[in-house]
């Protein structure tokens, strides 16, 4: 069969057991946990994409990283497909079946090897370590990166194969595009340096032949003996960086862009909190850890069991991490050995090795030890040592070939059932958190996510017990009590919230989510000036806080302090212009104020963004019927009523526009419909009239 055919066939079968495996991702949910800030309660990305969202893409830390590039796919998403999580699952899914493809192909042309190339692929698509990439809409930064990580891989075969300006400046476009959806591709110019190395081989020369000396010469030489063989040594190390030399002068427009990568992610994410302490994560510990998870990860490659979405720290024996050195050590020692004979162990080694680097915890960010996500590129370079070291520990078998069919085809089927299950871990919030905490242990960060999902689900008092284990896992984190504060708010236990509210003040004064909900809990009490006070608190700490903005308004509004409400929702909406209820709470505010027309004008604009709005509606009608506008008030109560028939208000409202039109028959039946959905006032009017229900 020619060779271009059967490439054809094996990218086609990589595409199909790519699909199937992952299909069920289809039919997952968004989960809590990052998906939110992510796409489903970020408005930048729920307006689709717009000149506003590009320009918020490209000068925004939210989420406490720079990648324009991920926030412009979402953007695109919905733009196509709305909040269908489907949708935004399957894009994950075809990113990762191109990386596949291009990761086979990119090997093939590097090596000319077809099925160690092939078994390579199939290993990246087939993994469960890459379920977390793939099932996780949070994680489109992992599987677009390498997107732009395979591309830029063959663009450089390309550039080595032909050099030219125009090859490297699509090298360069490539690998820019890649860092701009995750700064992960750091480490890639380290990557086509080994490349070089292997299978390229440009690092490699035939040394130059030694010309015959005259007979004249050879006293000359016999003297000169000792200092030929001294000098070797030098000469070797010349010609090597003579040939390495250029290779690096080459990557240097690439290591510009990582240093200003670097420089950007670290600074975005130390502003955003993402980055740990000393204090929170000792240096020894993160070493340690470090050490340790590079043991873990190729561990869980070869035996892929109890993954979880979250791997909380835990304490470290002296024992463990000696262990883990020496297996580093012992793996270093052994690839630079086999440089010569077998320099695919050299590069896979070096590839898994040095592409962890960024996120094995040196620099600790965020609050897991390990993630799977973090193996979605290293794990390549192992997979290339068993590939290609396998079938040269097997060669001298007369029955290898066989054996290497049955042993290839037994691990791709179990990868592909695992994969199958741990995609339905994914399914939805819960059973994600459930599998999680069923295989980890001590997982504060986890129960309380998996509070948050009780809390949306109405569940209020499961949620307590899961913001109450995770506070005793680890009782030095706000955010466990603070929501814990909510559902203890939300079950009228309002002594409990502000205690909680309190706690978590007192661990991070400048928690704005706290005092935002202690000043909601004073407000329930009617203490509107305590409640000021934790929301001017909250606006201090965080000026784009729409919700402490808006809650402070209201409670001046309560207060008669109808100006300064206005000035809040005008804060409001000058940062969301779309917040119908901010419209409606300022229109409501004019109208306190007798300004009928402006209130007019924000019920209109309130009614652009929500045309069925009841409430917007029977407001609307309150102010045409002020101005004596009765015509127009009954329209808007007819068509509040229209949208909700048991709204009592708008019955009495239109009542009482009937009756200053005459139309008393109108204005009574109103009143008795009003009456009959238990309105009292309506009851009290009626009766005082002699009229009857």
């Amino acid at each position: 069969m020619p060779e271009n055919k059967k490439i054809l066939i094996i990218s086609v079968l990589l595409a199909l057991a790519c699909l199937l495996a992952f299909w069920r991702v289809n039919h997952n949910d968004f989960v809590s946990y990052d998906d939110t800030a992510y796409v489903t309660e970020n408005s930048h990305v729920q307006s689709g994409l717009t000149l506003k969202g590009i320009e918020w893409a490209f000068t925004t830390g939210h989420a406490t990283n720079w990648h324009p590039l991920t926030w412009l796919s979402h953007m695109l998403d919905v733009q196509l497909f709305g909040l269908n999580p489907g949708w935004h699952h399957l894009m994950n899914l075809l990113f990762h079946l191109a990386s596949t493809v291009l990761l086979f192909l990119v090997l093939h042309r590097a090596t000319k090897a077809l099925w160690q190339s092939a078994f390579v692929a199939a290993l990246f698509a087939l993994h469960p370590l890459h379920v977390e990439s793939v099932a996780w809409v949070a994680e489109r930064k992992d599987v677009l990166s390498t997107f732009f990580w395979m591309l830029t891989m063959w663009a450089y075969l390309s550039y080595t194969a032909r050099p030219g300006v125009v090859r490297y400046l699509s090298l360069l476009v490539c690998f820019a595009l890649g860092l701009m959806a995750k700064p992960m591709l750091v480490t890639l110019p380290f990557v086509l340096l080994l490349l070089d190395y292997w299978p390229l081989g440009r690092l490699e020369s035939r040394p130059p032949e030694t010309p015959k000396p005259s007979s004249g010469a050879t006293q000359k030489r016999k003297g000169k003996g000792r200092t030929r063989h001294t000098d070797a040594p030098a000469r070797r190390a010349a010609s090597r960086w003579a040939l390495l030399r250029p290779l690096l002068v080459e990557k240097a427009p690439l290591l510009v862009l990582v240093v200003l990568s670097c420089i950007i992610t670290y600074l975005v994410q130390q502003k955003g909190g993402a980055v740990g302490s000393i204090e929170n994560f000792p240096l020894g510990e993160r070493i340690g850890n470090g050490l340790i998870s590079y043991v873990t990860y190729m561990g869980k490659m070869f035996w892929p069991s109890d993954l979880a979405v979250f791997y909380p720290y835990a304490s470290l024996a002296p024992w463990q991490v000696v262990g883990a050195l020496s297996c580093l050590v012992a793996m270093t020692v052994i690839s630079a050995w086999a440089a010569k004979r077998f320099p695919y162990v050299t590069l896979g080694w070096l590839w898994y090795a040095g592409t962890l680097i960024p996120v094995i915890g040196f620099v600790q960010v965020g609050m897991q030890a390990r993630a799977d996500r973090y193996t979605y590129i290293p794990l390549i370079g192992l997979f290339v040592m068993v590939a290609w070291g396998v079938p040269e520990l097997l060669r001298r078998w007369r029955l290898h070939e066989k054996v290497l069919i049955g042993f290839s085809t037994l691990i791709i089927s179990c990868l592909f059932i695992i994969t199958w299950n741990q995609v339905g871990y994914w399914r939805n919030s819960l059973t994600l958190y459930d599998h999680a905490l069923s295989v980890t242990d001590n997982n504060h960060v986890i129960h309380y996510n998996r509070g948050n999902t009780y809390m949306t689900l109405g569940d209020l008092g499961r949620a307590i017990k899961d913001y109450d284990r995770a506070i005793e896992i680890n009782p030095k984190l706000p955010e466990p009590y603070c929501n814990r504060g909510n559902a203890h708010k939300a079950l009228g236990d309002l002594g409990r919230a502000i205690k909680d509210y309190d706690r978590a003040i007192e661990i991070n004064p400048r928690f704005a989510v706290a005092y935002n909900g202690r000043g909601n809990t004073y407000a329930i009490l009617r203490d509107y000036r305590r409640a000021i006070q934790d929301f001017t608190r909250a606006v201090e700490i965080d000026p784009q806080f729409v919700l402490a903005y808006s809650n402070r308004g209201t409670a001046y509004a309560i207060l008669g302090e109808y100006g300064r409400a206005i000035g809040d929702f005008d804060k409001v909406i000058s940062i969301k212009p779309r917040f119908v209820e901010m419209y409606n709470y300022r229109g409501y505010a004019y109208e306190s104020l007798g300004n009928h027309r402006q209130a007019i004008e924000d019920y209109d604009r309130a009614l652009e963004i929500d045309s069925r709005s009841a409430l917007v509606y029977n407001n609307r009608g309150s102010a045409y019927r002020a101005l004596g506008n009765y015509q127009e008030a009954i329209a808007d109560f007819d068509k509040a009523i229209d949208i909700d028939p048991r709204f009592v208000l708008a019955y009495r409202n239109r009542a009482s526009s009937y009756e200053s039109l005459g139309n008393k028959d109108q204005a009574r039946a109103d009143l008795r419909r009003a009456a009959m959905l238990g309105d009292k006032d309506a009851q009290r009017v009626l009766q005082a009239a002699g009229g009857s229900r």
